[in-house]
């Protein structure tokens, strides 16, 4: 098996001064995860790296740059799942750490739960030695603003973010190793202006994100309430495992809850013999993957940029 990774930056209404950063950071995120998977890494370890990257970069809504609930507060929420045996680590309601993936997995490898959150998250991640940040370094400019337009305007916009900063967006991977082992990982901070204790389709397995070797791996972005309504990435995989190629599944899936439910998403998925599915019904979606010792990329509809790459 050729290791192939493919990650997304999240769907939305993208404003053009900030589509470069997007797409920058998803090349560099999807850069971090292959030098992995070509040195023999697993998928897991190398869907986290991409993740990771995108935490730290503020073009994301996830880590640094995650948007504010009412109170003016992060929230962050992340998971990540193997499809070898299904297992899953997912985290919500993280406020004082950066990245809220490697607790995920920490959760995954490490606990008899699922999903952890709030002040249980924090004292499991205490107790596997991650080090916590002042809240309010997690706070970019954009972030405040994004608050700022919703709490003038009073409704939410059209995407996870918020009305006019709608640079930012929920972060995802998946990758299929050597070995054939599939893995998919998904960070957020949700939606601009969200109630404190609000939780989306992130850390629920099945919405932002499902694994499975028998089939292939997805990770989805946009508005979080619909796609936990929809189960959007499991939606995905049960196109697939019922004889549809990724493409197909993804585009058929996302299409179909944009027009149950009116809002719109992202999804990036790959079959468990490493082909691509991109697609997205919002106007923009950055995303990047490397094939064939290129980088392919893009963020408009029906828009595909490709640059060599050399492995470093």
């Amino acid at each position: 098996m050729n290791p192939i990774i493919i990650v997304h930056g999240g769907a939305g209404d993208v404003p053009d001064s900030r589509v470069k950063g997007k797409l920058d950071g998803s090349k560099k995120a999807v850069i971090a995860g292959h030098e992995i998977l070509v040195r023999g890494g697993s998928a897991l370890d190398a869907v986290e790296a991409a993740v990771v990257s995108m935490e730290k970069d503020e073009y994301f809504n996830a880590g640094y740059g995650s948007v504010l609930n009412l109170r003016g507060e992060v929230e962050m929420e992340a998971s990540i799942m193997c499809g070898k045996n299904l297992d899953v680590g997912a985290v919500t309601l993280i406020k004082d750490f950066l990245h809220p993936i490697s607790i995920a997995h920490k959760v995954l490898t490490d606990s008899p739960h699922s999903l952890l959150g709030g002040e249980g998250a924090k004292i499991f991640a205490l107790d596997k030695g991650f080090h916590t940040v002042d809240p309010k370094s997690l706070i970019s400019p954009h972030a405040k603003k994004a608050l700022e337009d919703f709490l003038k305007h009073g409704e939410f916009g059209r995407t996870e973010i918020g009305m006019d900063e709608a640079g930012v967006g929920t972060v995802g991977a998946v990758a299929v190793d050597s070995n054939g082992h599939v893995a998919v990982a998904t960070s957020t901070g949700g939606m601009s202006g969200k109630a404190i204790g609000r939780i989306g389709d992130t850390p629920q397995i099945g919405s932002g994100t499902y694994a499975d070797d028998l089939v292939g791996g997805v990770s989805t972005t946009g508005h979080g309430e619909s796609i936990l309504k929809y189960c959007l990435a499991h939606s995905i995989i049960k196109l697939m495992e019922d004889g549809l190629d990724a493409n197909t599944s993804t585009k058929k899936a996302v299409n179909g809850m944009t027009s149950r439910l009116n809002n719109t998403a992202g999804a990036i998925t790959l079959s468990k013999n490493g082909d691509i599915g991109i697609h997205f019904s919002s106007k923009r979606m950055s995303w990047a993957y490397i094939k064939d010792k290129k980088i392919f990329y893009g963020i408009n509809q029906g828009e595909v940029f490709e640059e060599q790459y050399e492995q470093q």
